[in-house]
């Protein structure tokens, strides 16, 4: 008899739980003109771990300007954050800043 192996695939309802908001992210710049942050940029800032901070842990880039967070997270920090990596990353100039805004979560 075959011991029962314990799968370590998570349950969609759980990933759907952990990942329960989903976030917009925009450049804003000098004029006040929006565009979407490259999900490049968002996955560069969410592989690194430059905060040593596992709070970010979190996130979650799924498209240009788009990022699935937990619960857990702080928007404040989380735009701090990023707007301190994109910059350091010469992806945002001085005169440019991030905006976070949460989306309705969709069914």
């Amino acid at each position: 008899m075959r011991p029962k192996q314990e799968s370590t695939n998570l349950e969609p309802s759980i990933l759907y739980l952990m990942f329960l908001r989903r976030l917009q992210i925009e450049r804003i710049d000098s004029a006040g003109q929006a565009q979407l942050c490259p999900i490049a940029q968002l996955d560069n800032f969410a592989m690194r771990n430059f905060t040593n901070d596992a709070i970010f842990d979190d996130t979650l880039p799924i498209a240009d300007g788009l990022m699935e967070a937990g619960l857990r997270i702080p928007l404040d920090r989380l735009a701090a954050a990023m707007q301190d990596w994109f910059r350091r990353k010469s992806y945002l100039v001085a005169s440019d800043h991030l905006r976070i805004t949460e989306l309705p979560r969709r069914r």
